[in-house]
């Protein structure tokens, strides 16, 4: 083989190595970020869960509510 020849096939390699790594750390973040989604849509549905019942409930009757510290 040439010398031109063998320092492209060198640089195709370096290229292709370079480009399986990044695949590899971009699957990895891919896979960190789902599970963070799922967390946070997790909570969010929790927190959606006790706001909703929250609204269900009847508000408190003023009267049986203590008097404000200022009276």
């Amino acid at each position: 083989m040439s010398t031109q020849l063998e320092a492209r096939v060198d640089e195709l390699e370096a290229r292709v190595a370079f480009q399986e790594l990044a695949v590899a750390e971009l699957s990895d973040a891919l896979a960190q970020a789902r599970i963070e989604n799922e967390r946070t849509h997790r909570l969010l549905e929790r927190t959606l869960d006790e706001l909703r019942r929250f609204r269900a409930e009847p508000l408190a009757d003023p009267g049986i509510e203590p008097p404000p510290p200022h009276y």
